[in-house]
Parts: C-alpha cells; structure tokens; sequence
C-alpha cells in the first residue's frame, strides 16, 4: 500500500453502512478519506446522513457494516474516552456547561488530562485571544455573553488540548448574518494558523464553499460526490447540478 497515501488519510471510511434498530438505513455504503490538515465540510439536506457520518468519527455511533479508521486504527478498536479526547467537537448548540465559568469550561479536557494548574491557566488566556476574546470573560458564565462569544468559546474548548482533529457540526447555524459571516472569516484564518484536520458539517452551500478544501455531498444517507469547490461550481453531475442552480437562483433548497 502507498505508504504517503497512509500518512496523509487521517480518517477513512470503507463501505460504511448506519442502521438504527428500526431497520431504517441513515448511511449507505460511503467510502471516503479525510486528508490531513483539511477542512472537509459535509454539505447536504437535513436528514442526508451529514451528523450520522460525523459522529462515526468519534465513536458517539458505530457502524452496522464498514468501517471507519482514525490515523489508521478501527474506531472500535480505540478506547472511546481517548479517541474523543483526541478529537475536538463542536456543535451548534454549543453545549457549554451553564455552570461552569468561560475558564473552566475551556480548561475542562486539561484538568482532567492532569495539567498543572498555571499551565490550565496559560492555555485559556492563549485560547481566548486565538478565538478573539478578551481575556476579561474568563470569569463569566455561558449565560452573560452573546451567542457569538458563547460559540468561540465551544471552539476554543475544542482545541484546549490540541487534538490534532476538529469535527463542527452547523457550529455557525444558529447565529446571525453578520456574526457567522464574521466567524467563518475567524475560522478561515484560524484554521491557515493551525493546520487542524476538519470535518465540517453543513447545509449552507455559502458556507460549504467559502470553506472547504473539499465539499463531500450527501443525498438520502449516500455520498453522491466529492469536489473542491472549484470542482462543485463545474459539476454536471445532476445533484450538485441542481443544488448550485438552486442557490444562484435563492431558491431555498439548502437552507
């Protein structure tokens, strides 16, 4: 086997098939790699399969057939607790704990990985100024910011350990125009800063094409293509065909 090939597919799915105990398929047979350092973004309708493929990455799901592969290992054969604590999540909701301070919440993987306190300390003031925060919200609670800062906050969590992979799931949904046009521009210098690997799920074309390296498109739980986004705007493949006609004309087919 290509052995760069290996080193650079940090995730990898092999004919992965998501059943739930109703028998209704949510995934069919998708196959796809995940190139280290890019910003995969998983764009489709609600209901395509984009969070069920997500949540396969960190084991929140298993595969009913397939398998998925983190830098080469079964997620099934990792310790899920290590597996998610290499892998940063965020989700739209944000999902921060409303009674925790901004500081604890951000230092929560780092005190549990047992670091020392002043260095816990160093990280969040490091993380805050890297997502765009005063250092001064430290000390407040989830429930004293708006839900721009509540957002930087969950990806400043995420990446409080840097693990070398994020997973975002619609983390700009929820906000409005002008705060996620300004947090994708945040997240698009972030990520030239940091190199992550990311998986990005969305059903915003606008988003999917300002960001991604590549735009994986799903279709009634089935992958129906992979492009760049230079690739998606050519595509005359009928799905992306329709969807790209769709967006030009604000039909709201997506979003």
């Amino acid at each position: 086997m290509n052995t760069t090939f290996e080193t650079r597919t940090v995730i990898q799915f092999s004919h992965v098939c998501y059943r739930v105990d109703s028998g209704v398929e949510l995934l069919q047979h998708v196959s796809l790699d995940v190139i280290r350092g890019e910003t995969l973004v998983l764009l489709g309708r609600s209901g395509s399969g984009k969070t069920t493929t997500l949540k396969l990455i960190n084991r929140l799901l298993e595969p009913t057939a397939g398998e998925v592969r983190v830098e080469g290992r079964a997620t099934t054969g990792w310790d899920p607790i290590r597996l998610r604590r290499h892998i940063g999540y965020v989700i739209q909701e944000v999902g921060l704990f409303p009674h925790f301070t901004v500081e604890r919440n951000i230092a929560l993987v780092p005190r549990v990985e047992q670091w020392p306190p002043e260095r816990v300390r160093a990280r969040v003031r490091e993380l805050l100024e890297l997502v765009g925060l005063d250092t001064g919200l430290a000390t407040r609670y989830p429930r004293e910011l708006s839900g721009g800062q509540r957002q930087r906050v969950g990806v400043a969590r995420a990446l409080a350990a840097d693990p070398p992979i994020l997973l975002l799931d619609e983390p700009f949904g929820a906000l409005d125009p002008l705060t996620r046009a300004d947090l994708q521009r945040e997240f698009q210098e972030l990520q030239h800063r940091l190199r992550k690997t990311v998986v990005f799920v969305t059903h915003g074309l606008h988003e999917a094409l300002r960001l991604a390296s590549r735009i994986a498109l799903f279709e009634a739980g089935r992958l129906a293509g992979v492009y760049t986004p230079a690739e998606f705007l050519r595509a005359r493949e009928p799905l992306a065909a329709a969807y790209r006609a769709a967006y030009r004309s604000g039909e709201n087919l997506l979003e």
